[in-house]
């Protein structure tokens, strides 16, 4: 089973997605996430601001920071290796540590009658 950490910059909420000025990089990231948590894949997320014990806990997070500082998240690792740093993964990159297609983790129009569900 794979395990995917994301380790965020201090955030206002727990994924990014809130405010006046939603970052579009955030809510696919959100999305992403939301899409391999259905699938049952093993991915966590923590904010700097609100979960500070998981970057002291993870000490390879803690190394990158005390050596880039918080230029280098956000972070991610994948089955305890640090895979990268100061960017988000691309779909692409999340569907490959999930061992998943990249359409698993697209959203498809679908006609609906008014509700649209992910």
């Amino acid at each position: 089973m794979f395990k995917i950490r994301i380790y965020d910059p201090a955030m206002c909420c727990a994924t990014g997605v809130c405010g006046p000025s939603v970052d579009p990089e955030l809510t696919r990231v959100a999305t992403a996430i939301f899409l391999l948590e259905k699938k049952n894949i093993d991915i966590a997320r923590y904010n700097l601001g609100s979960e500070p014990q998981a970057f002291i806990d993870e000490r390879k997070i803690q190394n990158l920071l005390n050596t880039k500082g918080t230029d280098a998240l956000p972070a991610v690792m994948v089955d305890g290796e640090v895979k990268l740093a100061g960017r988000y993964p691309t779909n692409e990159e999340f569907a490959e540590w999930a061992n998943l297609p990249v359409e698993t983790l697209t959203k498809t129009e679908t006609k609906s009658k008014g509700i649209e569900l992910l």
